[in-house]
Protein backbone atom coordinates (compact mmCIF):
# COMPACT_ATOMS: atom_id res chain seq x y z
CA UNK A 1 0.00 0.00 0.00
CA UNK A 2 1.08 3.82 -1.29
CA UNK A 3 1.89 6.14 1.83
CA UNK A 4 0.54 9.13 1.74
CA UNK A 5 3.50 10.80 1.25
CA UNK A 6 4.19 9.01 -1.62
CA UNK A 7 0.28 9.68 -2.69
CA UNK A 8 1.17 13.69 -2.54
CA UNK A 9 4.11 13.46 -4.23
CA UNK A 10 2.70 11.77 -7.27
CA UNK A 11 -0.25 14.77 -7.03
CA UNK A 12 2.94 17.49 -8.38
CA UNK A 13 5.33 14.90 -10.14
CA UNK A 14 5.93 14.93 -13.88
CA UNK A 15 3.68 13.71 -16.29
CA UNK A 16 5.58 10.73 -17.53
CA UNK A 17 5.33 10.34 -21.27
CA UNK A 18 7.58 7.47 -22.84
CA UNK A 19 9.61 4.98 -21.57
CA UNK A 20 12.85 4.02 -24.34
CA UNK A 21 13.57 0.87 -25.16
CA UNK A 22 10.45 -1.00 -24.62
CA UNK A 23 10.20 -2.06 -27.99
CA UNK A 24 7.77 -1.05 -30.77
CA UNK A 25 4.65 -1.91 -29.04
CA UNK A 26 5.26 -0.49 -25.03
CA UNK A 27 7.03 2.18 -25.98
CA UNK A 28 4.53 5.12 -24.87
CA UNK A 29 3.72 4.84 -20.98
CA UNK A 30 -0.01 4.25 -20.36
CA UNK A 31 -1.58 5.82 -17.47
CA UNK A 32 -4.45 4.14 -15.47
CA UNK A 33 -7.74 4.97 -15.97
CA UNK A 34 -8.27 7.54 -13.10
CA UNK A 35 -4.64 8.99 -13.73
CA UNK A 36 -6.07 9.57 -17.23
CA UNK A 37 -8.78 11.37 -16.28
CA UNK A 38 -7.04 13.18 -13.88
CA UNK A 39 -4.03 14.51 -16.15
CA UNK A 40 -6.98 15.40 -18.94
CA UNK A 41 -9.26 17.37 -16.46
CA UNK A 42 -5.99 19.44 -14.86
CA UNK A 43 -4.64 20.07 -18.50
CA UNK A 44 -8.31 21.31 -20.25
CA UNK A 45 -8.59 23.73 -17.02
CA UNK A 46 -4.60 24.82 -17.42
CA UNK A 47 -6.16 25.33 -21.23
CA UNK A 48 -8.61 27.41 -20.61
CA UNK A 49 -6.80 28.96 -18.29
CA UNK A 50 -4.27 30.61 -21.06
CA UNK A 51 -6.76 30.93 -23.16
CA UNK A 52 -8.71 33.01 -20.49
CA UNK A 53 -5.25 35.36 -20.16
CA UNK A 54 -5.49 36.08 -24.09
CA UNK A 55 -8.57 37.35 -24.54
CA UNK A 56 -9.01 38.45 -20.77
CA UNK A 57 -9.24 42.18 -22.12
CA UNK A 58 -12.27 40.98 -24.32
CA UNK A 59 -14.01 38.45 -21.28
CA UNK A 60 -13.53 41.59 -18.49
CA UNK A 61 -15.91 43.66 -21.30
CA UNK A 62 -18.15 40.53 -21.13
CA UNK A 63 -18.38 40.20 -17.69
CA UNK A 64 -18.76 43.69 -16.69
CA UNK A 65 -21.39 44.57 -19.45
CA UNK A 66 -23.08 41.23 -17.65
CA UNK A 67 -22.95 42.57 -14.19
CA UNK A 68 -20.68 40.01 -13.13
CA UNK A 69 -18.75 43.12 -11.28
CA UNK A 70 -21.91 44.08 -9.12
CA UNK A 71 -22.39 42.07 -5.71
CA UNK A 72 -24.84 39.49 -6.88
CA UNK A 73 -22.98 38.70 -10.19
CA UNK A 74 -19.39 38.42 -8.07
CA UNK A 75 -21.43 35.95 -5.91
CA UNK A 76 -22.49 33.62 -8.96
CA UNK A 77 -18.94 33.91 -10.14
CA UNK A 78 -17.30 32.98 -6.84
CA UNK A 79 -19.29 29.78 -7.15
CA UNK A 80 -17.99 28.91 -10.21
CA UNK A 81 -13.89 29.31 -9.11
CA UNK A 82 -14.85 27.37 -5.88
CA UNK A 83 -16.43 24.33 -8.10
CA UNK A 84 -13.66 24.22 -10.43
CA UNK A 85 -11.16 24.35 -7.69
CA UNK A 86 -13.32 21.56 -6.04
CA UNK A 87 -13.08 19.39 -9.23
CA UNK A 88 -9.27 20.49 -9.78
CA UNK A 89 -8.44 19.17 -5.99
CA UNK A 90 -10.15 15.63 -6.54
CA UNK A 91 -8.21 15.58 -10.17
CA UNK A 92 -5.07 16.24 -8.64
CA UNK A 93 -5.97 13.42 -5.68
CA UNK A 94 -7.23 10.61 -8.20
CA UNK A 95 -4.06 11.41 -10.00
CA UNK A 96 -1.47 11.03 -6.76
CA UNK A 97 -3.44 7.57 -6.37
CA UNK A 98 -3.46 6.36 -9.37
CA UNK A 99 0.19 6.82 -10.10
CA UNK A 100 1.05 6.02 -6.56
CA UNK A 101 -0.60 1.83 -7.47
CA UNK A 102 1.10 1.68 -11.07
CA UNK A 103 4.40 -0.12 -10.84
CA UNK A 104 6.29 1.67 -13.80
CA UNK A 105 5.41 5.13 -12.47
CA UNK A 106 6.91 3.67 -8.81
CA UNK A 107 10.34 2.90 -10.65
CA UNK A 108 10.21 5.84 -12.61
CA UNK A 109 9.77 8.15 -9.39
CA UNK A 110 12.75 5.72 -7.56
CA UNK A 111 14.91 6.68 -10.69
CA UNK A 112 14.17 10.22 -10.45
CA UNK A 113 14.51 10.93 -6.64
CA UNK A 114 17.73 9.29 -7.00
CA UNK A 115 18.85 11.79 -9.58
CA UNK A 116 17.65 14.35 -7.87
CA UNK A 117 20.20 13.49 -5.08
CA UNK A 118 22.99 12.96 -7.63
CA UNK A 119 22.12 12.67 -11.67
CA UNK A 120 26.28 11.80 -12.12
CA UNK A 121 25.33 7.90 -10.65
CA UNK A 122 21.71 7.66 -12.25
CA UNK A 123 22.01 9.25 -15.85
CA UNK A 124 21.72 6.62 -17.88
CA UNK A 125 18.49 5.22 -16.42
CA UNK A 126 16.97 8.62 -16.62
CA UNK A 127 17.81 8.83 -20.18
CA UNK A 128 15.05 6.22 -20.60
CA UNK A 129 12.27 7.97 -19.00
CA UNK A 130 10.83 10.99 -21.36
CA UNK A 131 8.85 13.27 -18.90
CA UNK A 132 8.28 16.77 -18.22
CA UNK A 133 11.48 19.08 -18.56
CA UNK A 134 10.32 20.98 -15.32
CA UNK A 135 11.62 17.77 -13.01
CA UNK A 136 14.63 17.18 -14.68
CA UNK A 137 17.94 18.09 -12.52
CA UNK A 138 20.22 20.69 -13.39
CA UNK A 139 23.55 19.36 -14.36
CA UNK A 140 25.63 22.85 -14.82
CA UNK A 141 24.88 26.26 -13.73
CA UNK A 142 26.48 29.90 -13.84
CA UNK A 143 26.12 30.96 -10.13
CA UNK A 144 27.42 33.85 -9.88
CA UNK A 145 27.55 37.52 -11.59
CA UNK A 146 30.84 38.06 -10.97
CA UNK A 147 31.42 35.44 -13.49
CA UNK A 148 29.85 37.19 -16.77
CA UNK A 149 31.47 40.53 -15.30
CA UNK A 150 33.99 40.19 -18.22
CA UNK A 151 31.81 40.25 -20.95
CA UNK A 152 31.83 42.52 -24.25
CA UNK A 153 28.22 44.35 -24.98
CA UNK A 154 27.00 47.06 -27.17
CA UNK A 155 26.28 49.89 -26.38
CA UNK A 156 22.00 51.22 -26.92
CA UNK A 157 21.71 54.57 -29.46
CA UNK A 158 20.76 57.31 -27.36
CA UNK A 159 17.11 58.20 -28.54
CA UNK A 160 17.38 61.93 -27.39
CA UNK A 161 19.87 64.93 -27.29
CA UNK A 162 18.44 66.69 -24.46
CA UNK A 163 16.60 66.42 -21.07
CA UNK A 164 13.55 68.91 -23.30
CA UNK A 165 13.38 66.11 -25.56
CA UNK A 166 14.05 63.24 -23.06
CA UNK A 167 10.61 64.50 -21.08
CA UNK A 168 8.52 64.98 -24.33
CA UNK A 169 8.84 61.31 -25.06
CA UNK A 170 8.20 60.10 -21.84
CA UNK A 171 4.67 58.80 -23.02
CA UNK A 172 6.17 57.51 -26.39
CA UNK A 173 8.21 55.51 -24.00
CA UNK A 174 5.94 54.24 -21.52
CA UNK A 175 4.08 52.61 -24.68
CA UNK A 176 7.02 51.24 -26.05
CA UNK A 177 7.94 49.62 -22.75
CA UNK A 178 4.59 48.29 -22.62
CA UNK A 179 4.21 47.49 -25.49
CA UNK A 180 7.37 45.00 -25.43
CA UNK A 181 6.53 43.20 -22.21
CA UNK A 182 3.02 42.19 -23.27
CA UNK A 183 2.64 41.67 -26.72
CA UNK A 184 5.65 42.44 -28.55
CA UNK A 185 8.04 40.19 -27.58
CA UNK A 186 5.75 37.57 -28.47
CA UNK A 187 5.49 39.51 -31.95
CA UNK A 188 9.14 39.33 -32.59
CA UNK A 189 9.69 35.26 -30.76
CA UNK A 190 5.94 33.84 -31.55
CA UNK A 191 7.49 30.52 -30.18
CA UNK A 192 6.85 32.12 -26.63
CA UNK A 193 3.51 31.92 -26.46
CA UNK A 194 2.09 29.12 -24.44
CA UNK A 195 -0.80 27.86 -27.37
CA UNK A 196 1.26 27.93 -30.24
CA UNK A 197 3.67 25.31 -28.15
CA UNK A 198 0.36 23.14 -27.08
CA UNK A 199 -0.30 22.95 -30.67
CA UNK A 200 3.13 21.64 -31.67
CA UNK A 201 3.64 19.31 -28.62
CA UNK A 202 3.48 16.37 -30.16
CA UNK A 203 5.70 17.32 -33.40
CA UNK A 204 7.73 18.53 -30.67
CA UNK A 205 7.73 15.18 -29.03
CA UNK A 206 8.23 13.46 -32.09
CA UNK A 207 11.70 15.16 -33.19
CA UNK A 208 12.97 14.50 -29.64
CA UNK A 209 12.16 10.90 -30.03
CA UNK A 210 14.03 10.43 -33.09
CA UNK A 211 17.05 13.18 -32.05
CA UNK A 212 17.79 10.20 -28.85
CA UNK A 213 16.73 6.89 -30.14
CA UNK A 214 18.20 7.48 -33.93
CA UNK A 215 21.26 10.08 -32.86
CA UNK A 216 21.71 8.52 -29.23
CA UNK A 217 21.27 12.41 -28.08
CA UNK A 218 21.49 13.27 -24.61
CA UNK A 219 19.46 15.60 -22.62
CA UNK A 220 20.72 17.71 -20.78
CA UNK A 221 19.11 21.04 -17.99
CA UNK A 222 21.61 24.07 -17.33
CA UNK A 223 21.03 26.92 -14.92
CA UNK A 224 21.69 30.56 -15.99
CA UNK A 225 23.41 33.20 -14.12
CA UNK A 226 20.07 34.84 -14.01
CA UNK A 227 18.17 31.53 -12.53
CA UNK A 228 16.46 30.68 -16.20
CA UNK A 229 16.61 26.93 -16.66
CA UNK A 230 17.69 26.15 -20.60
CA UNK A 231 16.42 22.88 -22.25
CA UNK A 232 19.45 22.03 -24.36
CA UNK A 233 20.63 18.73 -25.73
CA UNK A 234 23.72 16.91 -27.35
CA UNK A 235 25.34 14.80 -29.94
CA UNK A 236 28.19 13.75 -29.18
CA UNK A 237 30.05 12.47 -32.48
CA UNK A 238 33.88 12.50 -31.09
CA UNK A 239 35.74 9.27 -32.12
CA UNK A 240 32.67 8.39 -34.20
CA UNK A 241 32.86 11.14 -37.57
CA UNK A 242 35.52 12.78 -38.80
CA UNK A 243 33.99 16.12 -38.17
CA UNK A 244 32.81 14.95 -34.46
CA UNK A 245 35.75 16.81 -32.76
CA UNK A 246 33.98 20.02 -33.83
CA UNK A 247 31.17 21.08 -31.75
CA UNK A 248 27.94 23.22 -33.73
CA UNK A 249 26.45 25.40 -31.22
CA UNK A 250 22.81 25.63 -33.01
CA UNK A 251 20.19 28.78 -32.37
CA UNK A 252 17.13 28.48 -33.59
CA UNK A 253 14.77 31.10 -35.48
CA UNK A 254 11.93 33.02 -33.84
CA UNK A 255 9.37 30.04 -33.93
CA UNK A 256 12.29 27.07 -34.06
CA UNK A 257 12.87 24.61 -31.76
CA UNK A 258 15.73 22.38 -31.09
CA UNK A 259 13.55 19.01 -31.71
CA UNK A 260 12.50 20.12 -35.28
CA UNK A 261 14.90 22.71 -35.82
CA UNK A 262 18.59 23.53 -38.01
CA UNK A 263 20.28 21.20 -35.20
CA UNK A 264 20.15 18.24 -38.13
CA UNK A 265 21.99 19.90 -40.29
CA UNK A 266 24.96 19.62 -38.80
CA UNK A 267 23.97 16.37 -37.22
CA UNK A 268 23.85 15.00 -41.33
CA UNK A 269 27.49 16.72 -41.82
CA UNK A 270 29.11 14.78 -39.12
CA UNK A 271 29.70 17.01 -36.63
CA UNK A 272 29.01 17.35 -32.53
CA UNK A 273 25.98 19.60 -31.74
CA UNK A 274 24.85 21.34 -29.20
CA UNK A 275 21.02 22.36 -29.09
CA UNK A 276 19.03 25.02 -27.01
CA UNK A 277 15.75 26.43 -26.70
CA UNK A 278 15.28 29.99 -26.67
CA UNK A 279 14.17 31.26 -22.94
CA UNK A 280 10.20 30.54 -22.57
CA UNK A 281 10.64 27.93 -25.24
CA UNK A 282 9.95 24.07 -24.96
CA UNK A 283 11.54 23.47 -21.44
CA UNK A 284 12.97 26.80 -20.89
CA UNK A 285 11.80 28.59 -18.71
CA UNK A 286 12.28 32.85 -19.30
CA UNK A 287 11.30 35.05 -21.74
CA UNK A 288 13.69 35.60 -24.87
CA UNK A 289 14.41 39.39 -24.38
CA UNK A 290 18.26 40.03 -25.04
CA UNK A 291 19.75 39.89 -21.40
CA UNK A 292 17.76 36.31 -20.96
CA UNK A 293 19.40 35.66 -24.76
CA UNK A 294 22.79 36.53 -24.13
CA UNK A 295 22.95 34.56 -20.74
CA UNK A 296 21.28 31.09 -21.61
CA UNK A 297 24.05 31.37 -24.99
CA UNK A 298 26.54 31.99 -22.36
CA UNK A 299 26.06 29.21 -20.05
CA UNK A 300 25.71 26.51 -23.11
CA UNK A 301 29.21 27.79 -24.04
CA UNK A 302 30.59 27.24 -20.78
CA UNK A 303 28.98 24.00 -19.96
CA UNK A 304 30.68 22.84 -24.01
CA UNK A 305 34.01 23.86 -22.50
CA UNK A 306 33.64 23.09 -18.72
CA UNK A 307 31.63 20.42 -18.49
CA UNK A 308 32.14 18.16 -21.77
CA UNK A 309 35.56 19.32 -22.56
CA UNK A 310 35.48 20.85 -25.79
CA UNK A 311 38.23 23.85 -26.57
CA UNK A 312 36.25 26.94 -27.73
CA UNK A 313 38.89 26.85 -30.92
CA UNK A 314 36.91 23.60 -32.03
CA UNK A 315 33.37 25.77 -31.17
CA UNK A 316 31.51 26.38 -34.03
CA UNK A 317 28.23 28.98 -34.31
CA UNK A 318 25.44 28.62 -36.08
CA UNK A 319 22.55 30.76 -36.01
CA UNK A 320 19.15 30.49 -38.12
CA UNK A 321 17.14 34.02 -38.80
CA UNK A 322 17.10 35.53 -35.67
CA UNK A 323 18.78 33.03 -33.84
CA UNK A 324 21.60 35.20 -35.40
CA UNK A 325 21.65 37.71 -32.57
CA UNK A 326 22.57 35.25 -29.94
CA UNK A 327 25.31 33.15 -32.30
CA UNK A 328 27.19 36.97 -32.87
CA UNK A 329 26.79 37.22 -29.10
CA UNK A 330 28.73 34.57 -28.21
CA UNK A 331 30.88 35.23 -30.82
CA UNK A 332 31.91 38.72 -30.08
CA UNK A 333 32.68 37.28 -26.11
CA UNK A 334 34.25 34.11 -27.42
CA UNK A 335 36.50 35.36 -30.19
CA UNK A 336 38.97 32.50 -30.26
CA UNK A 337 36.02 30.14 -31.70
CA UNK A 338 36.37 28.30 -34.83
CA UNK A 339 33.80 30.56 -36.77
CA UNK A 340 30.45 31.71 -37.31
CA UNK A 341 27.87 30.35 -39.96
CA UNK A 342 24.97 32.73 -40.23
CA UNK A 343 21.88 31.42 -42.33
CA UNK A 344 18.80 33.37 -43.45
CA UNK A 345 19.42 36.45 -40.91
CA UNK A 346 19.43 40.30 -41.18
CA UNK A 347 22.51 43.02 -39.77
CA UNK A 348 19.48 45.09 -37.37
CA UNK A 349 16.09 44.20 -36.53
CA UNK A 350 14.57 47.58 -36.18
CA UNK A 351 14.36 48.04 -40.80
CA UNK A 352 12.28 44.29 -40.51
CA UNK A 353 10.25 45.67 -38.02
CA UNK A 354 9.32 49.25 -39.26
CA UNK A 355 8.47 47.85 -42.49
CA UNK A 356 5.95 45.17 -40.93
CA UNK A 357 4.26 48.24 -38.85
CA UNK A 358 1.97 50.63 -39.88
CA UNK A 359 3.76 54.27 -40.97
CA UNK A 360 2.01 55.54 -37.67
CA UNK A 361 3.67 53.25 -35.37
CA UNK A 362 7.07 54.30 -36.45
CA UNK A 363 8.33 56.70 -33.36
CA UNK A 364 7.61 54.08 -30.59
CA UNK A 365 8.76 50.39 -32.91
CA UNK A 366 12.08 52.62 -32.82
CA UNK A 367 11.69 53.47 -29.16
CA UNK A 368 10.34 49.91 -28.49
CA UNK A 369 13.35 48.40 -30.37
CA UNK A 370 16.73 50.35 -29.75
CA UNK A 371 15.54 50.40 -25.75
CA UNK A 372 14.33 46.31 -25.04
CA UNK A 373 14.87 44.39 -28.04
CA UNK A 374 18.24 45.82 -29.56
CA UNK A 375 19.02 42.84 -31.58
CA UNK A 376 21.91 44.20 -33.98
CA UNK A 377 23.90 41.41 -35.38
CA UNK A 378 25.67 43.56 -37.63
CA UNK A 379 27.50 45.68 -34.19
CA UNK A 380 28.01 42.20 -32.59
CA UNK A 381 29.76 40.44 -34.87
CA UNK A 382 32.23 43.69 -35.92
CA UNK A 383 33.77 42.45 -32.39
CA UNK A 384 34.34 39.12 -33.68
CA UNK A 385 37.87 38.77 -35.30
CA UNK A 386 37.47 34.91 -36.72
CA UNK A 387 36.28 33.04 -39.85
CA UNK A 388 32.35 34.06 -40.87
CA UNK A 389 30.08 32.92 -43.24
CA UNK A 390 26.64 33.84 -44.22
CA UNK A 391 24.11 32.17 -46.03
CA UNK A 392 21.43 33.70 -47.72
CA UNK A 393 18.00 32.06 -48.97
CA UNK A 394 17.47 33.40 -52.41
CA UNK A 395 14.08 33.44 -52.24
CA UNK A 396 13.83 34.39 -48.61
CA UNK A 397 10.20 36.38 -48.03
CA UNK A 398 11.16 36.89 -44.40
CA UNK A 399 14.03 39.25 -44.08
CA UNK A 400 13.61 41.20 -47.85
CA UNK A 401 11.87 44.76 -47.60
CA UNK A 402 10.00 43.76 -50.78
CA UNK A 403 8.89 40.82 -51.99
CA UNK A 404 10.62 38.63 -54.57
CA UNK A 405 13.39 41.52 -55.12
CA UNK A 406 16.46 39.96 -53.42
CA UNK A 407 18.32 42.78 -53.82
CA UNK A 408 16.11 44.15 -50.57
CA UNK A 409 17.32 40.92 -48.73
CA UNK A 410 18.70 42.03 -45.39
CA UNK A 411 21.42 40.17 -45.77
CA UNK A 412 23.11 42.02 -48.29
CA UNK A 413 23.13 44.48 -45.41
CA UNK A 414 24.52 42.32 -42.61
CA UNK A 415 27.49 41.42 -45.54
CA UNK A 416 28.35 44.62 -47.15
CA UNK A 417 28.95 46.29 -43.76
CA UNK A 418 31.14 43.12 -42.36
CA UNK A 419 33.59 43.70 -45.17
CA UNK A 420 33.60 47.47 -45.15
CA UNK A 421 34.51 47.40 -41.65
CA UNK A 422 37.13 44.72 -42.00
CA UNK A 423 38.58 45.85 -45.34
CA UNK A 424 37.31 49.52 -45.53
CA UNK A 425 40.58 50.35 -48.26
CA UNK A 426 38.86 47.92 -49.83
CA UNK A 427 35.41 49.10 -50.13
CA UNK A 428 35.21 52.47 -51.80
CA UNK A 429 32.57 53.79 -53.30
CA UNK A 430 32.96 52.10 -56.81
CA UNK A 431 33.25 48.98 -55.23
CA UNK A 432 30.17 49.28 -52.40
CA UNK A 433 28.07 50.02 -56.01
CA UNK A 434 30.03 46.51 -58.10
CA UNK A 435 29.03 44.97 -54.52
CA UNK A 436 25.21 46.04 -54.81
CA UNK A 437 25.26 44.98 -58.11
CA UNK A 438 26.79 41.57 -57.69
CA UNK A 439 24.43 40.71 -54.53
CA UNK A 440 21.12 41.71 -56.56
CA UNK A 441 21.39 38.65 -58.65
CA UNK A 442 22.23 34.92 -58.15
CA UNK A 443 23.85 31.52 -59.49
CA UNK A 444 24.43 32.39 -63.29
CA UNK A 445 24.74 35.82 -63.18
CA UNK A 446 27.22 36.22 -60.24
CA UNK A 447 29.53 33.94 -61.82
CA UNK A 448 28.97 36.51 -64.90
CA UNK A 449 30.22 39.08 -62.85
CA UNK A 450 33.20 37.89 -61.55
CA UNK A 451 34.45 36.66 -64.86
CA UNK A 452 33.65 40.06 -66.67
CA UNK A 453 36.39 41.31 -63.61
CA UNK A 454 38.58 38.40 -64.47
CA UNK A 455 38.53 37.35 -60.61
CA UNK A 456 41.60 35.50 -60.01
CA UNK A 457 41.55 33.99 -56.66
CA UNK A 458 45.11 32.83 -56.48
CA UNK A 459 46.01 36.02 -57.38
CA UNK A 460 43.65 37.64 -54.50
CA UNK A 461 45.00 35.10 -51.86
CA UNK A 462 48.60 36.13 -53.03
CA UNK A 463 48.13 39.84 -51.89
CA UNK A 464 46.80 38.61 -48.62
CA UNK A 465 48.56 36.13 -47.92
CA UNK A 466 51.61 38.88 -48.05
CA UNK A 467 49.63 41.87 -46.08
CA UNK A 468 49.30 39.53 -43.44
CA UNK A 469 52.83 38.12 -42.94
CA UNK A 470 53.59 41.78 -42.99
CA UNK A 471 51.37 43.01 -40.55
CA UNK A 472 48.64 40.84 -39.04
CA UNK A 473 45.12 39.47 -39.34
CA UNK A 474 43.45 41.83 -36.58
CA UNK A 475 40.76 43.75 -38.49
CA UNK A 476 40.20 46.26 -40.08
CA UNK A 477 43.22 45.37 -42.17
CA UNK A 478 44.64 48.16 -44.70
CA UNK A 479 45.34 46.27 -47.37
CA UNK A 480 43.88 47.86 -50.41
CA UNK A 481 45.36 51.34 -49.89
CA UNK A 482 47.66 51.13 -52.88
CA UNK A 483 45.73 48.95 -55.45
CA UNK A 484 44.39 50.16 -58.68
CA UNK A 485 41.27 50.47 -59.41
CA UNK A 486 40.53 47.05 -61.09
CA UNK A 487 42.52 45.45 -58.29
CA UNK A 488 40.32 46.58 -55.62
CA UNK A 489 37.35 45.50 -57.59
CA UNK A 490 38.46 42.15 -58.21
CA UNK A 491 39.61 41.82 -54.21
CA UNK A 492 35.83 43.20 -53.12
CA UNK A 493 34.16 40.66 -55.60
CA UNK A 494 36.83 37.69 -53.95
CA UNK A 495 36.06 38.74 -50.47
CA UNK A 496 32.19 38.61 -50.77
CA UNK A 497 32.12 35.28 -52.89
CA UNK A 498 33.85 34.04 -50.05
CA UNK A 499 31.84 35.21 -47.43
CA UNK A 500 28.74 34.46 -48.73
CA UNK A 501 26.85 31.38 -50.18
CA UNK A 502 23.42 31.74 -51.79
CA UNK A 503 20.73 28.76 -51.61
CA UNK A 504 17.74 28.40 -53.66
CA UNK A 505 15.03 28.21 -50.65
CA UNK A 506 12.46 30.20 -49.10
CA UNK A 507 13.06 30.98 -45.66
CA UNK A 508 12.10 27.58 -43.36
CA UNK A 509 13.25 25.32 -45.54
CA UNK A 510 16.16 23.20 -44.44
CA UNK A 511 19.23 23.94 -44.95
CA UNK A 512 20.93 20.45 -46.44
CA UNK A 513 23.85 18.85 -44.72
CA UNK A 514 26.26 19.23 -47.53
CA UNK A 515 25.86 23.15 -47.33
CA UNK A 516 27.55 23.30 -44.09
CA UNK A 517 31.00 23.49 -43.46
CA UNK A 518 33.03 26.01 -41.57
CA UNK A 519 33.61 29.45 -42.71
CA UNK A 520 36.53 30.07 -45.39
CA UNK A 521 39.72 31.06 -43.50
CA UNK A 522 43.26 31.91 -44.58
CA UNK A 523 45.96 29.92 -44.53
CA UNK A 524 48.80 32.04 -44.60
CA UNK A 525 51.29 29.14 -44.94
CA UNK A 526 49.54 27.85 -48.38
CA UNK A 527 46.93 28.40 -50.37
CA UNK A 528 43.32 28.66 -49.31
CA UNK A 529 41.29 26.22 -47.58
CA UNK A 530 37.68 25.35 -45.97
CA UNK A 531 38.52 24.16 -43.01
Amino acid sequence: MSTLKFVWKCMFSPRLIKVYGNGPVEQFYEPQLLEKWGDQIIHSLYIIWKLGIYTSPFLVGILYQRGYFELQGLTSLSKVVTGVSVILVISYCIRGISRSRNPLYQQFMGVLEQAQRDIRSVKPELMKYEFEFSAWPVEYHISSKIDTMRYIGIHKPTMHQDIFQYITSLPFRVIAYLAVHSFGIRLIYPGSIGMLQMILEQSLLQGRFKLIESHRAERFKLKAVDGNFIDSILIDKRNISSNGNILVICSEGNAGFYEIGTIITPIEAGYSVLGWNHPGFGGSTGMPYPSQEQNAIDVLVQFAINKLSFEVENILFFGWSIGGYATSWAAMNYPDAKGVVIDATFDDILPLAINHMPKWWEPIVKLAIREHVNLNIFEQLSKYPGPILLIRRTDDEVICLKENDLSSNRGNHLLIKILKHRYPAIYEEHQLELLNDYLAVTGAAQEQILRKYNVDENMCVSLLQSYISEYSTSFPMKIGEDFAERDRSQMALFLASKHLKDFKATHCISLPGEMFHPPWELNIEGDFVFT
